[in-house]
């Protein structure tokens, strides 16, 4: 049993030491970030938005939409009304996106609500009469100035833009303040960090900007999370996604436990399936990729996407097996019930325990962005972030073993983007159709 203990430890260790480096990430990204210089050009866009029921919350992001700094006749706003069976499509229309209508129970993922679009819009108007895509969720809401911001990076060159993800609800409860804490945390402890080193960052699901060139064939990114494959397959071709920090977007975060949960194993059934599908290339493109940052993204891409826990939790459990046999049989002097006790603390609590100073820490950085909070809302969400990576474990464990299906996510936060940011003059009703439609079609 020593030799097996011994194995553990060393995977243990081995999994400490491969993760290490984001250590550096975070103390660089507190103070440093990539920043760029005002857009000689204004590019053509084309808005993406997949929608599910979400009469509720879509009419605030298409208002946020209006209310851009960006010239109105370079932006052309679609909508997927995917398998809707409230007035999503009617909103869309009143507020001058150009919608299409989708059913389809079986093909029900957000990804293949994209491809649909995506044909669509190849029939009608064409993919190449637009320079470069933005997708949002249906809960989004858009700072005044976000997509001349955006343009900025894209004007520079980059061809893939991901942007700094802000929380609408963060003050409904600890869990939609974890959720808040989790994206922010990725944005400024990694994605800073990733931008002032020149190597890739990810795809988080929505607020992201992309090059034409990418869906010159279509979108064919249909998994449970079609953001994992889509960014593990642009790292694998040698491209930097960049991190634009200045451009600021927000969304909703679930209240409600089970809704969490639901979304969470969908996460991690996902991770599983996009580690198994893009791993391969990922690792060799460590070795291929002729740019030290493009070798560093595909490493950073490829444990991103590798399911740890999964390596880990069994691990720790083994090795706590092992030590209490130990003890029982005269192999080890330490009472079996303390070093029980202290290997399930480990596993449970004192891996997650870092998140809380994390937690504090973030709050303070991010406090001009975030909402402003009760001091005893800070100490107890801060206290309770470590519930959040303690679900994500044990969800990631679930999802080896179950189906999960793809569900949507009810949106109920009724914010208009004038109640977070006080530069928006956003206005609802109908729009003119020269606004709905300000090119030709084919």
């Amino acid at each position: 049993m020593q030799p097996i203990l011994l194995v553990c430890n060393i995977i243990a260790g081995l999994l400490g030491f491969l993760y290490a480096y984001r250590v550096v990430f975070a103390v660089v990204g507190l103070f440093c970030t990539k920043k760029y210089a005002p857009a000689k050009h204004l590019h053509r866009y084309a808005i993406i938005i997949a929608a599910r029921n979400e009469q509720t919350v879509l009419g605030n992001l298409l208002d946020s939409i209006a209310a851009q700094d960006y010239p109105a006749q370079n932006l052309t706003t679609f909508v997927v009304a995917d398998n809707c069976t409230d007035q999503t499509a009617a909103v869309a229309r009143q507020h001058g996106a150009i919608c299409y209508e989708r059913f389809n129970d079986r093909e029900c993922t957000k990804g293949f609500a994209l491809h649909y679009l995506f044909e669509r819009i190849e029939r009608d108007y064409g993919r190449d009469r637009f320079d470069g895509y933005l997708i949002f969720d249906a809960d989004n809401l858009l700072m005044h100035d976000y997509i001349s911001r955006m343009n900025d990076a894209f004007d520079a060159g980059e061809r893939v833009v991901v942007s700094y993800r802000n929380t609408k609800n963060l003050g409904d409860g600890w869990l939609s303040a974890s959720y808040a804490l989790h994206w922010v945390r990725t944005c400024r402890l990694e994605h800073c960090a990733r931008s002032f080193f020149g190597i890739s960052a990810r795809i988080q699901g929505t607020g992201v900007l992309f090059d034409k060139s990418f869906v010159a064939n279509g979108w064919n990114y249909t998994s449970l999370t079609e953001d994992r494959a889509f960014s593990s397959d642009v790292v694998a071709e040698g491209v930097t996604i960049a991190y634009q920090h200045d451009a600021q977007f927000f969304d909703e975060q679930p209240t409600s436990i089970f809704i969490a949960m639901r979304q969470r194993l969908r996460w991690a059934k996902g991770n599983l399936q996009a580690f198994t599908e893009t791993g391969g290339k990922l690792l060799r493109g460590i070795f291929k990729q002729k740019k030290t940052r493009n070798k560093i993204s595909c490493y950073d891409m490829l444990l991103f996407n590798f399911p740890s826990s999964v390596v880990s939790i069994p691990v720790k459990l083994i090795e706590a097996a092992l030590i209490v046999i130990l003890a029982l049989t005269g192999g080890d002097p330490s009472p079996a019930w303390y070093m029980l006790l202290f290997q399930v603390i480990e596993i449970l609590i004192f891996e997650h325990f870092a998140v809380i100073p994390m937690g504090f820490l973030i709050f303070f950085t991010e406090r001009k962005r975030l909402r402003p909070l009760r001091w005893y809302q800070y100490l107890w969400y801060a206290l309770m972030f470590p519930l959040f990576g303690i679900i994500g474990d044990i969800v990631m464990m679930l999802a080896v073993f179950v189906k999960v299906g793809w569900k949507p996510i009810p949106h109920r936060a009724d914010i208009s983007i004038d109640t977070l940011d006080p530069q928006s003059e956003a206005v609802g009703g109908e729009q003119p159709a020269r606004e709905r439609e300000p090119i030709g079609k084919k």
